[in-house]
């Protein structure tokens, strides 16, 4: 929490003018009672009805004052608290954006949204209750106990009881339902989880009729999330009822005192009234204290969250210059490469080696599982390789510095992703600057240049995921983006599978065509896609049991000859 305080500074004007006008209104409230106390002995009691006159004039301005005071209080609160979760979210997620592959698999995606959202805005919250109650409330207890004493030193005994036991009670539940909160909110993650695996696969689900499966999922997990927040809830529940208890029978105790310190002639009627209406302010200002604590509660567990983001480093370590060098026709090389991700007991990835030269097509294919994706994702560096050494033009990965790397390899990742805006602004993810020829261009290479003249061309809309284009024709456009890049190396996770035949050839027949004349890495679950790839890798299991062109894999390769004749008959037709 202290760390984040740091996002208080560009607000320290509105962090010290709105607990200073708090103070003013916190004052001017302490002042009523005396007023309400001349009302009484010096106006009613003798009978003098200018004293009464003046008394409630002073009564409006001081409310007219306190009102002026509250509003502003209010907005330069208003003011910080919002900037103070606008700055912190931005931040976050600057650094969450950081991430790598297996930090963010690390953390989890829904722990991410939550700290984003819920975390943030109850830090947001806290700043805004403390700016305005968390100082005023202490303020008026400890000014009316003060007041008391000033109206009467014999009758003002309570209150030296009433707040001491009042701080016990308060700072008990609160140090009792701290650590409770913090497991709320991580509870909450768990819902998050939930909700979010069921909306992402939604028609999976439909289609398996696995519904309610999944509302007795999600049934138990909201249940834990609502059994622990009901027992944080009926311990901070206990807040407002003892402090009335207490207050009530300070009351008591001071009205039955003060009416025989009255028939003595020791305290006079006003002397009373102020005492007791003392007694009400440090009764409400309590009641406000406690939601000020509660939601302070809440905030420092969600800010030690949002902490522990912040304080996970961020990208990947590099390496000194090794100056390793390779021949200086290799793209990429993988020197017995393996992987495991964070979590897993088994290598994903096993032993990989294989060399691909400047301009060549690589195709990747084997089983679901066999870890296709996984080699492909440790060029560009998403994960690091447990193992062995990854080069990319003859430099150890992990010697290069991550934004270069990247920017000298285009991905079309398995999922074709859309953003919400135009076809042309999807581009312009590829070349910032990319010109309309260029992105032309494009579109005729990745053969989506057709569809697109058919819409309203670049300027066709394109809704979040790109759900109001096809399957076929989202992948195009993908491909289009990367495409457009005009990169070294050009990654192809199976982003063909929903391309009918003739347009996949004539895609990879563009693809040789490419003016930069790229390093092409093309996954594929068919074997027409990659049968004419200058290297073919054939996996199973994480491992690569064989490499070499389609011919020669045909007459050695059990593995990629069981693949190619389960999609064509032995006359070469596809089946």
């Amino acid at each position: 929490m202290r760390k984040l305080l740091k996002y208080l500074k560009p607000y320290t004007k509105e962090c010290i003018i709105s607990p200073l006008f708090k103070l003013l209104e916190a004052i001017f409230d302490l002042l009523v009672p005396l007023v309400v106390k001349t009302i009484i002995d010096d106006g009613i009691a003798a009978g003098d009805k200018s004293v009464i006159g003046a008394c409630f004039g002073i009564l409006v301005a001081f409310a007219a004052v306190g009102l002026t005071c509250s509003l502003i209080a209010q907005y330069f609160a208003a003011r910080a608290a919002v900037g103070v979760s606008t700055d912190l979210r931005r931040d976050l997620f600057a650094h969450i954006g950081k991430f790598s592959y297996a930090q963010t698999d690390s953390v989890g995606t829904s722990t991410l949204i939550t700290r984003l959202t819920g975390d943030v805005n109850q830090v947001q919250s806290a700043v805004n209750f403390t700016l305005r109650l968390l100082l005023r409330s202490p303020i008026i207890v400890l000014g009316a106990a003060a007041m008391a004493f000033f109206v009467d030193v014999k009758g003002a005994w309570v209150f030296a009881v009433v707040i001491p036991v009042l701080a016990v009670i308060i700072f008990s539940i609160m140090l009792k339902t701290t650590p409770l909160y913090a497991k709320v909110q991580k509870n909450l993650d768990g819902v998050t989880g939930v909700v979010r695996e069921n909306l992402l696969g939604v028609r999976v689900l439909r289609a398996f009729r696995k519904e309610e499966d999944e509302i007795t999922r999600f049934s138990a997990a909201n249940e834990e999330h609502n059994r622990v927040q009901n027992f944080a809830g009926r311990i901070s529940a206990l807040m407002n009822p003892l402090t009335l208890v207490v207050v009530n029978a300070g009351v008591i105790v001071l009205l039955a005192s003060g009416a025989k310190l009255v028939q003595i002639g020791n305290m006079s009627q006003g002397d009373v009234v102020a005492l007791t209406n003392y007694m009400a302010q440090i009764l409400v200002e309590l009641v406000k204290f406690a939601m000020t604590v509660f939601t302070v509660n809440k905030a420092l567990a969600s800010a030690d969250r949002v902490q522990a983001i912040f304080d996970t480093p961020v990208g990947m370590e590099t390496l000194d210059d090794d100056n390793t060098c390779g021949s200086p026709d290799e793209a990429v090389r993988f020197e017995n490469v393996s992987l495991t991700y964070a979590g897993d007991a088994e290598e994903t990835l096993s032993g990989i080696h294989f060399v691909a030269h400047r301009g060549e097509t690589v195709g990747i294919i084997g089983s679901t599982g066999s870890g296709k994706t996984s080699l492909v994702n440790l060029i560009p560096r998403f994960y690091e390789a447990t193992k062995g050494r990854v080069l990319v033009n003859g430099r150890d990965v992990r010697s290069l510095d991550v934004d270069a790397l990247r920017e000298s390899i285009a991905i079309v990742p398995q999922k074709a992703v859309l953003f919400s805006g135009t076809v042309r602004s999807n581009l312009l993810w590829g070349k910032a600057d990319a010109t309309e020829e260029e992105m032309w261009k494009a579109l005729e290479w990745a053969q989506a240049k057709e569809f697109i003249l058919q819409k309203n061309g670049l300027d066709e809309p394109v809704s979040a995921g790109g759900k109001n284009f096809s399957g076929g024709q989202r992948q195009r456009l993908t491909i289009a983006r990367a495409l457009i890049r005009g990169a070294e190396i050009l990654i192809l996770d199976d982003s063909s599978s929903a391309l009918d035949y003739a347009t996949d050839a004539a895609l990879r027949a563009a693809l040789h065509t490419l003016p930069n004349s790229p390093t092409v890495f093309i996954i594929s679950q068919r074997t027409s896609s990659i049968r004419h790839a200058d290297l073919i890798l054939v996996m199973e299991d994480g491992r690569l049991v064989d490499q070499g062109r389609h011919d020669e894999l045909l007459a050695r390769c059990e593995v990629y000859r069981e693949i190619h004749e389960s999609q064509f008959k032995k006359g070469g037709e596809p089946t």
